[in-house]
């Protein structure tokens, strides 16, 4: 299967910059294998939809896990350029990313 286009929000940068090292290895591994097939689970895919949860709305967006760093990665598709745009990388922790990525939603009109 032909590979999406990958790209990110220029605030992902300091996400992963954010990360250790070999953390952030991990995390570009797995954008490069979920961007083979980033649809959602039901469509075959790696993305886990999201949906309104504690008055965030993610609707629309999906998430990859790196379970075993606790990281968890957000990501918009649009099916029609063939490409997913990073927007958030980050720990799960108390909801932090998923509020980080409705705030960006809302500032990149995504």
């Amino acid at each position: 299967m032909t590979r999406w286009t990958i790209d990110r929000l220029p605030e992902v940068e300091s996400d992963l910059k954010r990360l250790d090292l070999s953390v952030r290895k991990r995390v570009f591994k797995a954008v490069q294998r979920v961007s083979q097939n980033p649809l959602p689970v039901n469509e075959g895919g790696y993305g886990k939809p999201l949906g309104k949860h504690k008055g965030i709305d993610l609707t629309g967006m999906m998430k990859v896990k790196l379970r075993s760093d606790g990281i968890r990665v957000v990501y918009k598709l649009e099916r029609r350029k063939g490409r997913m745009v990073v927007v958030v990388v980050g720990v799960r922790t108390h909801q932090e990313v998923y509020r980080a990525a409705y705030e960006r939603r809302l500032l990149h009109d995504l």
